[in-house]
């Protein structure tokens, strides 16, 4: 277990500014990672493997995209025992984002509200920061997957994405074990317009053209997962996992935040524009999961996201349809005991 445990630093971590205590933490994770120090915070790894579009992960608990945006601490959350971890979302050209304040948090609820924006230092600067990591050369037994999660720049119509999102997929894809297409973040405008059905289809469609050329250029044939909504229909739902399997996609990542407030109306910042993540959106997720594995069948890997906060909880993301799960808003009111409690409970209750 880490020698700090969190519960000294969250009071410390909850008395800034949101935003201000996420940019502290990752700047000191960055710090820390590959030297002796970052014995505040690893911990050994739950070795449980499973093997998903063809990759070995070697357990069930990743990290979700939108913490560590620039890539920046990839070794760090490595050492917390995470079996894979998703860095992003990056666009291809630097973007700052919303104005600030554009996070808030609800601790009544164990919830986030933020509206960031796809903030990144853009595609450059993420791949020197992906190829600075060293878990692939550090970890013992499997080693930990890498993710890369790609998506628009603000600026860039949305009758123009697809060029956002082929242009990233082409930086990222040497890098990747596997690549999320995010078309669900509420915070850049129009972005969830692209799940819709003839939307879809044509991103899917050059997007999987792509990769046959990448497949065929690089030798390997990295796999695609797509990050979707929770606010979405059954019909939604079954039309989004019919466009994934026609056009070859490897999986699906649900889901992102929400745009609800039914859960934390009246309380402090809840009618602040952006996603919720946290307790509230766990149930819309799992609905979600459930509809998708319903449509897709017992072999599509779904990676379930949304209100993890314990051990019970990533059990019952896999219990509706989730092969692996992850956490972000957990991991920020739980803190890094999270990541080995969940991975536990899911070895646990797959070996019943």
């Amino acid at each position: 277990m880490s020698l700090l445990p969190y519960g000294l630093a969250r009071p410390f971590l909850f008395s800034m500014d949101a935003e201000a205590a996420h940019e502290f933490t990752l700047d000191n994770l960055a710090r820390l990672q590959n030297t002796p120090l970052q014995c505040a915070f690893a911990q050994a790894r739950i070795d449980d493997p499973i093997t998903l579009a063809g990759l070995k992960f070697p357990n069930r608990v990743g990290l979700a995209a939108g913490l560590d945006k620039n890539a920046r601490c990839i070794d760090a959350f490595g050492a917390m025992g995470f079996g894979f971890v998703e860095v992003g979302t990056v666009t291809p050209k630097a973007q700052p984002g919303n104005p600030r304040p554009r996070m808030f948090r609800l601790p009544q609820k164990n919830a986030l509200i933020n509206r960031l924006g796809f903030n990144n230092e853009g595609l450059d600067a993420f791949l020197a920061n992906v190829q600075r990591a060293r878990f692939r050369k550090t970890t013992r037994g499997l080693p930990m997957l890498l993710g890369l999660n790609i998506g628009k720049n603000a600026a860039t119509p949305i009758e123009q994405a697809t060029q956002d999102y082929l242009a990233a997929l082409d930086g990222v894809y040497p890098y990747a074990d596997y690549v999320t297409v995010n078309i669900s973040s509420p915070n850049t405008k129009n972005l969830r317009a692209l799940q819709s059905d003839e939307a879809l289809d044509g991103l899917l469609s050059a997007v999987a053209a792509r990769r046959e050329t990448l497949a065929t250029q690089h030798g390997r044939r990295v796999p695609i997962f797509v990050k979707i909504a929770p606010d979405l229909d059954a019909d939604q739902v079954a039309v989004i996992a019919a466009t994934l399997k026609r056009h070859a996609m490897d999986g699906v990542v649900a889901t992102n935040t929400t745009i609800s407030r039914e859960a934390v109306a009246g309380l402090p910042h809840a009618e602040e524009a952006g996603g919720l993540s946290g307790a509230p959106v766990f149930e819309a997720s799992n609905q979600v999961i459930r509809q998708l594995r319903a449509a897709l069948g017992p072999g599509f890997p779904i990676i379930g996201v949304g209100g993890i906060l314990s051990g019970d909880d990533a059990v019952k993301k896999i219990a509706a349809g989730a092969d692996v799960v992850q956490i972000y808003t957990g991991l920020i009111y739980r803190g890094p005991a999270l990541v080995r409690q969940a991975a536990e409970a899911i070895r646990a209750s797959v070996r019943r």
